[in-house]
Formats: C-alpha cells, structure tokens, sequence
C-alpha cells in the first residue's frame, strides 16, 4: 500500500469563477514540491489524477492543466485519451526543435487542448504560438512591460492568455486592465494538496500486459485473465473507463465487458499509465484471499447456475477492496462504473449474488454455519473452496517466479 499526494490550484476568470485547475506533483503533505524527474513527476500526477482519485472528483466539469515533458509530448500514446477537460500544458524549459512541434502538431489533431507554460517570447516558439489554445504568462519571470507587449502581440492568436502568479489585488485588477483571460496565483488561491492511499500493482503483471498488448494477434481472453489475476489492475481499468473521456452508457459487468468497450488503443494506453507508476509491495495475503473470493465467486456461480461466472468473479475480488484501500467500500464502489447488481450484492447483500457473496464470506471466515449452497454438499463447497485457493496459490507463486 502506497501514499499519494496531489497538488491541485485554481485557475480563474475576470469575475472570480473557477474555470479550471492545474494539477500539480507533490511528494508529501506540504504546499512545494522540489522535482528531480520530471518524467516521474508526471507520471505520479497522471495516475494520482485519472486512476486513483478520478479526474472528476478532483475538477469537477472544469478543465484540469497538467504539465508535460518532453517525453511524454513526444510519446503521446501514453496520454490518457483527449477530451474538453485535459489541457496539456508545456514546460518552459523543453527544447523546441522540429521533432517537437510535429509532436504537438499531432496531439492538436488528436484533439488535446494545449498550454504553453511560464511563456516569453522568442522567435523560434512561433510554430507552438501557432498551436497553441492557452499562453500563460509569469508576472514574476518579466517586467511589467514585457507583459503589456506579450499581451498586445499575442492577441492576434486565437488563444486565451493566463497571469500565473498573481499575488496582490493590484496586479489582478492590473492584468484584468490589459485583457487576460484567466488568472493564478496566491492572491486568489494557494495551492491545496490532496492526499490518501492506493494499491499498488503487480509491476509483473503489468509487464505481461504490455507484452501481450504488443502481439499482433492478441485476443481478448489473454487480456482478461491477465487482469482479472491483479485487483489493483481490476480497480484502476474500471476507475480509467469511468472517466470523463469515455462516454459510457451503461454499467460494467465484467473486465471482459471493460475491456471489449475500452478496445485495444485504450486498453494499451491505460497498460502505459499503470506500467509508467512507482510500483512497491502489498500485503500477499491480502492479494491472496481477494483471489480466493473471486474464484470461489467463480466456481459457485457455475455450480449454482446463479448468474454470470465473470460477475461472480469481480464480486469475490472486489469483497476485500475496502481492507486493500483503507477506505470505505461504498466510497470506493461510488467511482467505479460497475452494474447494480455488484454493487447491490457488495453493498447491501442483495440481488442475484448475494447467497454467493455470503457464503464466500461465510467460507473465508470459517463460519460454517452461515454457509448455505442449495444442491451442494459441504464436501463439494470445500472442493471448491480448496480449488480456488490452489488458483490462487499458484497465481501468486507464478508472479514471484516471473519477478526472480
């Protein structure tokens, strides 16, 4: 289990409406970050944003600024897909070269939304001026009237202009005076860091994921059981289709269903973001018994006739998400695109699967008595249970031999 911090500040119009918020790297519970690894930086804020929070929980229906490196501008694939909400925002300090605007040339025409960051300008930044749908422009970097000639030059761009760093009321009635767009800073909000904790993945599994992304004929199933090995890649390939750039319309039952809906360039791009993470040790036995319960889940559905094996399965995994999260479940399910009849069983003990929710519960946690399986004997629940902790087992061993 692993913490994560977020830094999120708000951007805002003339009249003091929020309109978006950048998303900034922290790497604790403070107001600053000092960034080493920019290509680590972003990655953490990618992850933190659209897999283990959400994107909407943190902005809402505002935009969301993100910075970039230059590796990630130039391997764009890797991006969570475009959508009105993301603003790819360019650090100052990139080399500029042909290679670099043909990369941003392309994420425009993929659709992204793009800012050039702390902004002054140069004869050589005239092809990303060009590409550009957001300049922002630092009042602490150059004087004041270096800014009034930025503004005067730039208006003749299709482009919105934003002060960052604005600090006293009277630079923001200044910059409202010589006709910015959107205004940051201290003056109107310092910024918030927002913290908890998430899984952290099989960096084994998640190895196998992109190989097996990479063949030419991969198939569907092979991408299913290898997630469906991994409940941190279960949670976040459901947590990455419930944001706002997929339009979903109608719930989840299965990662097979998820992963059918994402379709392979998506499914490869969220494998990138996961692969991308800071990747440290759970708890095996923790894994271990969320592999049982969904086995088990499995298992008892086939031999039941109850339901779907595949909604089984997820049911019996996602049982312990709330010990593997520290947070509660319904706060957790909440964010996820799942069908009602998951959540019902999960939450409430209610629907088609609760009889096998119970009794995998009933099973794991030796109360015998509890366990009702109409048409199998105690005999035949045990073979079962027996059946799907050797799954498990052998899941487990299999990953730490790969991981040798």
């Amino acid at each position: 289990m692993a913490e994560y911090f977020l830094g999120r500040q708000p951007i805002f119009d003339a009249d003091l409406n929020v309109k978006a918020y950048e998303l900034l790297y922290r790497n604790a519970d403070v107001g600053f970050s000092h960034v080493i690894d920019g290509d680590k930086a972003t990655t953490d804020v990618l992850m933190n944003s659209f897999l283990e929070i959400g994107l909407t929980r943190i902005v809402g229906d505002n935009q969301a600024f993100v910075n970039l490196t230059r590796k990630f501008i130039l391997n764009h694939e890797n991006l969570p897909p475009p959508s009105q909400q993301l603003v790819l925002e360019l650090l100052e300090d990139i080399d500029v070269d042909q290679e670099l605007v043909d990369a941003v040339t392309a994420l425009r025409e993929r659709g992204y939304i793009i800012a050039l960051d702390d902004f002054i300008y140069h004869e050589d930044l005239r092809p990303l001026v060009e590409l550009a749908d957001i300049i922002k422009i630092d009042l602490r970097t150059i004087s004041r009237e270096q800014v009034a000639e930025h503004v005067n030059l730039l208006r003749q761009y299709p482009l919105k202009l934003l002060a960052e760093k604005v600090e006293t009321p009277e630079e923001f009635d200044w910059c409202k005076s010589i006709g910015f767009d959107l205004y940051q800073g201290y003056f109107l909000c310092r910024p918030r860091v927002l913290r908890g904790r998430r899984l952290v993945a099989s960096q084994v599994n998640t190895m196998r994921m992109l190989a097996k992304l990479q063949e030419r004929d991969v198939d569907v199933q092979s991408l299913e059981k290898i997630v469906a090995e991994d409940v941190t890649m279960s949670y976040r390939l459901l947590r990455y289709i419930n944001s706002a750039s997929f339009a979903l319309n109608r719930k989840i039952e299965s990662i097979r269903h998820a992963i059918v809906y994402l379709g392979l360039k998506n499914v490869r791009q969220w494998a990138s973001m996961v692969a991308m993470s800071a990747m440290d040790e759970k708890s095996d036995e923790l894994v271990k018994a969320s592999l049982v319960r969904a086995k088990m889940g499995e298992l008892l559905s086939d031999r039941l006739k109850i339901g779907h094996q595949d909604t089984a399965f997820i049911i019996g995994m996602f049982s312990l998400l709330d010990a593997m999260m520290d947070a509660p479940l319904d706060e957790l399910l909440a964010s996820l695109p799942l069908a009602d009849e998951i959540s019902d069983a999960l939450l409430h003990q209610k629907g088609v699967y609760a009889n096998i929710l119970s009794n995998i519960i009933a099973y794991d946690m030796g109360e015998w008595s509890k366990i009702h399986c109409p048409g199998l004997t105690n005999g035949e629940v045990t073979d079962i249970y027996l059946d799907a902790l050797a799954w498990a087992n052998d899941t487990v061993e299999a990953l730490h031999k790969n991981a040798a």
